[in-house]
């Protein structure tokens, strides 16, 4: 039995959907965070939703600390239950724009099932196209623009991202929610891209020049054009407060001098990311 609820039907023409999920691949909340960011930004209401109920274990054995990620949420305050909530999936519309985004937690069963609920929403509103953005820690520096890995449903699908200077992953281990969704994608004819960005291994706040480094390989690839002036804000923000934190930390310093060397080498050498740096600087036409 499905647990899609759907809220309202908008008349989409074209839509994508962009996903993002809690927990594994949501370091420095570039995941959530850039689909919170085009939700605030398109101003995009709630579609629809998937029931959590079938997808999630509640009660393992072990210490506090180890299942507590798994328990739902709750709020008390002078003594009164105010909230309980299970795990969120939502979906949101953007109707103008013909955006669906959904902000979900990956499910720790039935992901068959799960995964068919979404593929449902895709058949209700004639979404051929979608995209997962997620993240992982790395040896990128914070001074630097985080490096893009991606992975694609299908190979044609590559060809329109190596312009904005992403690498093609190669990987071997435990999949993800996504990597499902994505076979599921090549199988029912819908595209699905996976832009994956490497964040500093040593910075565990939120992470904006993450959230940034997908959008400026998601809007392209989707067809929007948002300005991004607020972002940028953020990012000189949170990179000066990175460096004020590392100022006290010498062996760090040292290390992040290490990183930027590795990582200025590497770019030079690489001649479709040096091609993409020359562009963020305004010197690609010399």
């Amino acid at each position: 039995m499905s647990r899609l609820i759907i809220y309202r039907r908008p008349v989409l023409q074209d839509p994508v959907l962009i996903v993002g999920f809690t927990g594994w691949m949501d370091g420095g909340s570039v995941s959530t965070g850039t689909v919170m960011y085009l939700r605030d930004k398109l101003q995009a209401e709630i579609l629809a939703q998937i029931e959590p109920y079938d997808f999630y274990i509640f009660n393992l054995p072990g210490s506090m600390e180890e299942v507590a990620q798994f328990r739902p949420y709750t709020l008390i305050r002078d003594g009164v239950v105010r909230e309980f909530r299970y795990p969120q999936n939502h979906f949101f519309c953007a109707d103008e724009k013909n955006v669906v985004l959904f902000f979900g937690k990956e499910p720790n069963i039935r992901w068959r099932e799960y995964v068919d609920d979404v593929f449902l929403l895709l058949k209700e509103f004639g979404v051929r196209r979608m995209v997962f953005v997620g993240s992982v820690s790395g040896l990128t520096p914070h001074t630097r623009e985080p490096r893009v890995y991606c992975s694609v449903s299908d190979e044609t699908l590559k060809e329109q991202l190596l312009p904005h200077g992403v690498r093609f992953s190669n990987y071997e281990g435990p999949a993800s929610i996504t990597t499902l969704m994505t076979v599921t994608a090549r199988a029912r004819g819908v595209e699905m891209v996976n832009i994956v960005v490497e964040i500093p291994m040593y910075v565990q706040a939120t992470n904006p020049k993450g959230i940034r480094a997908a959008l400026r390989v998601l809007l392209p690839f989707t067809g929007l054009s948002l300005p991004l002036d607020d972002l940028d804000a953020l990012c000189d923000e949170f990179e000066r407060n990175i460096d004020k934190l590392v100022a006290d930390r010498p062996e760090l310093a040292d290390q992040i001098r290490k990183l930027e060397e590795n990582y200025d080498q590497e770019i030079l050498g690489d001649e479709e990311s040096f091609r993409e740096w020359l562009r963020r600087h305004g010197i690609d036409k010399l």
